[in-house]
């Protein structure tokens, strides 16, 4: 694994803790930290990572604070505090 990979890993983690401990700007920092970090060395974000952040306002989401989950039609369809949906299917 390479140190951007490690880098990323890490600030994922800050991230939701930070989310979690109510500092949601801190967590979009760190969000938009390892977008840059990913697109620099050519890297693709982890899947969870990529599934736990909204693409419209960079928030780290966590279900039930500010985040809605919701099943339909084999999709989850994820929608942020933002207005934002993402959707990715399951089965």
């Amino acid at each position: 694994m390479s140190v951007a990979a490690e880098r990323i890993e890490r600030l994922d983690c800050l991230a939701r803790e930070a989310t979690r401990e109510g500092d949601e700007d801190r967590g979009r920092y760190y969000v938009r930290l390892a977008r840059r970090i990913a697109e620099r060395n050519r890297l693709s974000l982890p899947r969870r990572f990529k599934r736990f952040t909204c693409d419209a306002c960079d928030a780290y989401l966590v279900p039930g604070a500010n985040a809605r989950v919701r099943l339909q039609d084999g999709h989850v369809v994820v929608t942020c505090d933002c207005g934002a949906h993402a959707r990715y299917p399951y089965g």
